[in-house]
């Protein structure tokens, strides 16, 4: 039983990458058949109104270019959710296999971190529904993270080293890939405000939230994953102390965890600072988001420390 357990969540996690690459091809048919009609409406002499709302909804039966932009929109979101489901249903049949809280290697760590990220995407799309476009973009690190989950860092379903067997390892590891997930949302938020700006985004600005909008995004999802994030380094360093007896050590993913708090907390700073609030903030959040991964992989996979273990087994 527990080896079908395991066989039915490797293959659940594999479903539920080859949906959310689905949803990105529909998301980026919705920008295609947008710019499409567009074009066709300048070319036919009609004006070229720039704005940064996203086009009125169409009705799902016009089979104008808005129309079908509308439901392949509607398309991607209805197969995230189906894709976030069946990542939540592999990660469960993960645990009931293994026995144990299913975050004890990278492969784990990394599908919590990823259906983190797409819950939070979906509630901020349920809160604004303007934000749709963003989709392909926030979709796109999430299908590197778990294509890589689930090749270079793919672990078989097996118990923990003694190290890792203590209630920690729920509170610790839970919130830290949460708080993890919920970051990536604002980086790729600042990121495209960033872009957005510097006029990179031909083509796409058009379909995309305002500048403004971007930014405030970045800046309501972070002052909620920020105080998750304090907790998780204080429930690792209490963590430690009742493992290693001591609180904080400047392991190497300690220390760069601590940089990475430090860049978000240099983050909300200068978000409520003037001449700092748009441009300069939005640079120090994608630092941050920069140094999160940074130490998910680079710290955890090539640096050896006291973390190690929680690398690739």
């Amino acid at each position: 039983m527990l080896t079908e357990f395991a066989l039915y969540s490797d293959r659940l996690f594999m479903a539920a990458v080859g949906v959310y690459v689905l949803a990105m091809v529909l998301h980026g048919a919705e920008y295609a058949v947008q710019r499409s009609a567009k074009g066709v409406l300048v070319g036919a002499g009609g004006p070229a109104v720039e704005t940064d709302a996203p086009p009125p909804d169409a009705s799902p039966r016009d089979g104008s270019g808005p129309g079908r932009a509308e439901r392949y929109g509607r398309m991607g979101v209805s197969l995230v959710v189906l894709g976030a489901v069946l990542q939540a249903a592999s990660i469960v049949l993960r645990g009931l296999a293994a026995q144990r809280w299913p975050l004890g290697n990278m492969y784990e760590f990394t599908s919590a971190i990823c259906l983190a990220a797409v819950v939070a995407w979906l509630v901020v799309l349920r809160r604004s529904p303007a934000s749709r476009p963003m989709g392909l973009f926030v979709l796109l690190p999430v299908v590197i993270l778990l294509f890589l989950g689930g090749t270079v860092l793919y672990a078989p379903a097996a118990p923990v080293m003694p190290a890792l067997q203590s209630y920690w390892l729920v509170v610790h590891v839970t919130t830290v890939s949460i708080a993890s997930g919920l970051l990536m949302v604002p980086g790729v938020a600042s990121l495209l405000f960033l872009l957005r700006r510097s006029g990179k985004l031909e083509g796409f600005a058009e379909r995309l939230p305002s500048a403004d909008a971007l930014d405030r995004l970045a800046y309501r999802i972070t002052i909620i994953a920020f105080p998750l994030y304090t907790f998780a380094i204080m429930a690792g360093a209490i963590w430690a102390e009742a493992a290693w007896g001591r609180f904080w050590g400047w392991d190497p993913k300690e220390t760069v965890a601590f940089v990475a708090w430090v860049i978000y907390a240099a983050y909300l700073h200068a978000r409520a600072t003037a001449g700092w609030r748009s441009g300069p903030a939005a640079w120090v959040n994608v630092a941050g988001f920069a140094a999160v991964i940074f130490n998910l992989f680079f710290i955890n996979m090539v640096v050896s420390g006291l973390h190690s273990y929680a690398g690739l087994g």
